[in-house]
């Protein structure tokens, strides 16, 4: 699947996630089945606006917001630069809190012996 389909998948699994919702839960709250739920946030299911709107709406996430930034993500196409920073920060956003520590201890620890 695309890109952008990986990136809004990811950024829809971690506002899930943030509010301590099973995909389970987030099928019921907007109407569809969980295994599609799942699809979505793999980015194996090239979604449509309805369905990203019913989605974003059960989750209380401005559909404004999911698509934050997405074009600036566009990796090295066109001679343009990657954006490293925020392309990190997707990374973070998409892992569970314990993992987000981890990785930020890790990068403690990198940034200390880098001086």
């Amino acid at each position: 699947m695309s890109e952008i389909s990986t990136i809004v998948g990811q950024r829809i699994r971690s506002r899930r996630r943030s509010r301590k919702l099973t995909q389970e839960t987030l099928a019921h709250l907007s109407g569809f089945h969980p295994t599609y739920i799942g699809e979505i946030e793999l980015g194996k299911k090239n979604a449509t606006l309805v369905t990203i709107e019913r989605v974003c709406r059960a989750l209380q996430y401005p559909m404004s917001e999911l698509f934050e930034k997405i074009e600036e993500l566009d990796y090295a196409e066109d001679g343009k630069e990657e954006n490293i920073p925020l392309r990190c920060y997707e990374i973070i956003c998409s892992k569970t809190e314990s993992e987000q520590r981890r990785l930020l201890r890790i990068i403690m620890e990198i940034d200390r012996f880098t001086e």
